[in-house]
């Protein structure tokens, strides 16, 4: 069973599926130009980080300190960038918005960027690919004179903390943001990001591919496939679900088995039929140690693919491990309990016997007199 997905259909005529192993052409879809580095976030948000790099003033109220260093140009006004920020109130450290915890990226359209985001705007657009920093706004380019009604706790005149991480962008010339674009627009958009990971997945660039991947899914959000029924969500679904799928196979590659099975948990939660989600998802867990649980996902793949090479592989090799398992098991109980002793004969009690035959013999004797006797 190949690791990449291979059957999505196309989605759209300006949307052409491709795969790795499908030889397809650049030509087919032009692909905007994009600037992409996945970093994994930060491990602790509750304060500000404490970063010692030179202050660089990129505008009278928009300072920036740099955490990580990152690659490429910088983004051009209307690109559509996709970012990860912290935000904190300068003068409490109250932290009041936290785009990792929710786990998705956010869009910031550079130059079209909501009034109180102004100051992140500026951060932004001077930032690289894969780069993270810390930037402090003033209150004039942030929530302003009256504060935040959607964050209570930031108060009016309050200048502000970001901790920002640039994953990358789309220099589009229209500065179209997703929440503009049609349906068939945004699918499209996504099959391009999927076309454009797979191409890096034949070039064994996995954190690339994955990057991209995960630019597609975010084109198809939770909000927006809501509202999708019958051939639009169809259409979606057969981008959507293979990204999800080329991510875990991307995941399993890297040993980050948790969260290829929840990549696989994605698309099993529209398709429980669905074959490579089955076993790659059986796979990672097998990897784990979860047996049983991979065992089950193999078997019901198999239930739907009774012939797959693959799969009948999977199990085989769960039953080998599960010999081999038991047979350490009954060595280590024996090497805890030792072998079991043998049973010694018992010795003959000669006095036993002898009173045994002497009881018989004057038995026998008083038979004999009474018979004598009548």
């Amino acid at each position: 069973m190949a690791l990449v997905e291979e059957d999505a259909a196309p989605v759209a005529a300006t949307a052409v599926s491709s795969d790795p192993t499908a030889g397809s052409s650049d030509n087919e879809i032009t692909v905007e130009e994009t600037s992409f580095v996945h970093t994994e976030p930060p491990q602790d948000g509750t304060a500000p980080p404490v970063v010692t790099s030179d202050m660089e003033v990129l505008h009278d109220k928009v300072k920036k300190q740099v955490i990580k260093e990152g690659n490429g140009k910088k983004p051009l006004k209307f690109a559509t960038c996709f970012l990860h920020y912290r935000a904190w109130v300068q003068g409490s450290l109250h932290k009041f918005e936290d785009t990792w915890q929710e786990q998705h990226p956010i869009e910031l359209v550079l130059g079209k960027e909501k009034k109180q985001m102004a100051g992140l705007g500026i951060g932004v657009g001077n930032m690289r690919s894969g780069e993270r920093a810390l930037l402090h706004v003033g209150w004039e380019l942030g929530y302003g004179k009256e504060g935040s009604f959607s964050f209570p706790n930031v108060p009016p005149m309050a200048d502000l903390i970001y901790e920002v991480e640039l994953i990358g962008f789309d220099d589009v010339k229209e500065g179209k943001a997703r929440s503009d674009m049609t349906v068939e627009e945004r699918i499209a958009a996504a099959d391009r990001r999927k076309i454009e990971g797979n191409e890096y997945f034949k070039e064994k660039k996995l954190d690339e591919a994955m990057q991209q991947y995960e630019m597609a899914i975010a084109y198809m959000g939770d909000d927006f496939m809501f509202q999708l029924f019958g051939k639009y969500r169809d259409m979606a679904l057969a981008v959507k679900n293979p990204c999800h799928l080329n991510m875990a196979a991307c995941l399993i590659k890297l040993k980050r088995f948790d969260e290829a099975i929840a990549q696989c948990s994605i698309v099993l939660s529209e398709d429980e039929s669905n074959v490579k989600a089955l076993f790659r998802r059986g796979k990672a867990k097998s990897e784990l140690g979860q047996t049983e649980s991979a065992r089950e996902d193999f078997l019901k793949a198999k239930k739907y693919s009774p012939e797959d090479k693959e799969i009948l592989r999977e199990l085989r090799l769960l039953a080998e491990q599960d010999k081999a398992l038991y047979q350490k098991q009954k060595e280590l109980y024996k090497g805890l309990f030792g072998p079991r002793p043998e049973a010694k004969p018992k010795k003959a009690n000669y006095l036993a016997i002898f009173w045994q035959w002497l009881v018989s013999l004057i038995g026998y004797l008083v038979k004999l007199f009474k018979r004598k006797n009548e």
